[in-house]
């Protein structure tokens, strides 16, 4: 693409943005009333106040934020050679994002000027975790994607929890997560364009080091370059970059991915100028969604966050740019079948567990005086109104378990889960539109929305999947993908403040307390259909692992199996999503302990997972009830805050 081509594509952005802000403006004033600089408040009209100390910072913080990430984004693409890499898919951007829930639920005191060193340290430490894992395997860069994106889900399910359980904060935090521009001076605009000259200044000096690091590790150890100590200046300044933008307008997801990209496909290709390039790509890009958010609520009276909607972008640019990914294909491994080294004996053990967790649910109690044993007068009362959560919760994290452990056969993939892989998102897209379609959405409704969202998502990942040949790892990130496209619609959605907002929020935790005797009948019985389906199908589980042309080379209807298991995966998911939430983590979980506990055999493997994953919920939901008496913690999010470590330790392990 030549320089005039680039150019003129800057230049027609540059105007479209200030075409839209114009706009904005001028809706809510005339030109000729605009108010004279320098601004003077006292002298001033309620419309000129708004334009001057609400309408054009807001345009300012838009350029000077996106300019920030562009620049943050392109450091540590160019720092780890990973073209997918940015603030947001590194869990840089999360971990900030806990540390100001936290600061603002406990420690308010603390944000009044120091909010910036309170999100710096969430995002430094966030940072360290995937970095350390990282580093284990030299940076590569799907394990770095996968490692963040299971620090920002560990760290954005402790913030919704901490959230959820502060009711006189909701709203607020729900926007401000959302990546809200919104302003009231021009305190943040000075704030980030100060941050912003001092990145710039520290990016010049560390241009040449960055330019040496691109020859490989060998060739910039023979030139006398400290790695150790240029790596840690780089990727020090680019998250100090991010949470500085997290700290003063909350999460805005995918512009450091975006620009960076943006920047390559225009052909440029130097470092240097991708480095300067980026940032100015990254404040028009900004600029310009926050322009068409500005207009679609000047026109639909709905204001979404600029940051939820930015996040749009994100799925489909993953999916773009995951051809370009390199992937150490060589530590990949499938599921291997072993010699079972159980027996009937050790199932049967399993099952015996779970009537003792059932009892301890039932009769042991937490009051404000302690713990107790219930007799059997409070044992009759309260079975009534525990068993059908228990059965719930059991027969959703039975079919959650037994989706992951499909999921792994059908990819050959022992990292894949309905979390990980999108699917769960998918259902969230699908529950969404249930409450959007049918306002008095019954359960009807929502099982049919979450359902068929859940295997549309299965679907489009498997498709690209296949058709771009990927490895078992880059199918993760296919995943990953789609379940950003995913939450960015949910969290455009939750920004709104209907009564959607407070379902979709009532949802992402999840709760047993909702289950009826119906639902839980419901799940119960579908887990157990389900679970004989896998166990009828043990030969197709067990070939499907092996690869493409075994299983056709040994009789395998291999589109039919595919279809069959996307249905069941995709409608265990769903239905276990209403109840609790789009994150727990069972799916990943048990197919995994199964695994290590010996029961390899697909049939074997199948009961073992579903045993366990409901195990593992009847345990969440214990407590759940139990750990922040007298509240009561989101039932899936409870699951994730145990599962994402689980994870998280589980790709150290592996590294």
């Amino acid at each position: 693409m030549t320089v005039r081509t680039i150019w003129s594509l800057a230049a027609a952005t540059l105007l479209l943005a200030l075409a839209l802000a114009t706009y904005t403006a001028l809706q809510r004033l005339p030109l000729q009333d605009w108010p004279a600089i320098p601004f003077d408040a006292a002298r001033m009209t309620t419309d000129q106040i708004i334009l001057a100390y609400a309408i054009l910072p807001r345009s300012a913080v838009a350029i000077l934020a996106g300019t920030i990430l562009g620049l943050s984004g392109a450091l540590l693409q160019r720092l780890l050679q990973n073209p997918i890499a940015d603030p947001s898919t590194l869990g840089v951007s999360a971990g900030a994002q806990l540390a100001i829930v936290a600061g603002t639920l406990f420690f308010p005191e603390v944000l009044d000027g120091y909010r910036g060193l309170v999100a710096l340290s969430g995002s430094f430490m966030a940072a360290s975790v995937v970095f350390l894992l990282g580093w284990r395997r030299a940076f590569e860069p799907v394990s770095m994607v996968v490692s963040g994106l299971l620090v920002g889900v560990t760290a954005s399910a402790v913030s919704a929890a901490l959230t959820l359980s502060q009711g006189e904060y909701l709203m607020s935090l729900v926007t401000w997560n959302g990546g809200s521009l919104s302003q009231q001076d021009w305190s943040v605009s000075l704030s980030l364009l100060l941050q912003l000259i001092g990145g710039l200044f520290l990016t010049l000096l560390l241009i040449r080091p960055l330019v040496v690091l691109a020859i490989g590790d060998a060739g910039a150890r023979s030139l006398g370059v400290s790695l150790f100590g240029i790596r840690f200046a780089i990727g020090a300044l680019a998250v100090a970059l991010s949470a500085g933008v997290s700290a003063a307008v909350g999460l805005v997801s995918f512009i450091g991915l975006a620009a960076p990209a943006l920047v390559r496909g225009l052909g440029v290709r130097k470092p240097a100028h991708i480095l300067f390039a980026a940032p100015v790509a990254g404040g028009l890009l900004l600029w310009l969604c926050d322009g068409f958010v500005q207009l679609l609520a000047s026109t639909t009276s709905e204001n979404f966050p600029t940051g939820a909607v930015t996040a749009l972008i994100g799925g489909p640019l993953l999916l773009w740019l995951l051809p370009q990914v390199r992937s150490d294909d060589a530590h990949q491994s499938g599921i291997a079948e072993q010699q079972n080294r159980r027996s009937l004996r050790s199932l049967l053990l399993l099952c015996a567990f779970i009537p003792v967790i059932v009892f301890v649910a039932l009769a042991v109690a937490k009051t404000a005086e302690g713990w107790l044993i219930s007799n059997m007068q409070d044992f009759k009362d309260v079975l009534p109104l525990r068993w059908p959560r228990l059965l719930a919760s059991a027969g959703a994290g039975g079919l959650l378990a037994l989706a992951g452990a499909i999921l792994q056969r059908l990819t050959g993939n022992p990292m894949a889960s309905p979390e990980v892989i999108g699917v769960s998102g998918g259902a969230g897209i699908g529950f969404a539109a249930a409450i959007t379609i049918f306002p008095a959405a019954g359960m009807l409704q929502l099982f049919a929305g979450a359902g068929l969202g859940a295997i549309a998502v299965m679907i489009v990942v498997l498709i690209f999947s296949s058709r771009q040949h990927l490895s078992p790892q880059r199918i993760l990130l296919a995943g990953v993908a789609v379940s950003s496209f995913s939450s960015a619609i949910l969290a455009a959605l939750l920004a709104v403040g209907d009564q959607r907002s407070w379902q979709i929020l009532s949802w992402l935790g999840g709760t047993a307390s909702t289950a009826t005797p119906v639902t839980a009948m419901v799940l119960g019985s579908l887990g157990v259909i389900i679970l004989f389906l896998c166990l009828t199908l043990s030969r197709w589980l067990t070939i499907m692992p092996l690869g493409a042309s075994v299983p056709q080379t040994l009789g395998v209807p291999v589109r039919a199996a595919r279809t069959l298991m996307i249905l069941a995966a995709g409608l265990g998911t769903g239905a276990a999503a209403l109840l609790v939430g789009p994150l727990s983590f069972v799916g990943l979980m048990a197919p995994h302990i199964a695994f290590r506990a010996g029961f390899t055999r697909s049939r074997d493997h199948m009961l073992a997972t579903f045993l366990l994953g409901a195990m593992l919920m009847l345990i969440a939901d214990i407590g759940a009830r139990t750990v922040t008496f007298p509240y009561e913690l989101p039932l899936g999010l409870f699951a994730a805050m145990a599962g994402a470590p689980y994870l998280i330790w589980l790709i150290g392990r592996r590294a």
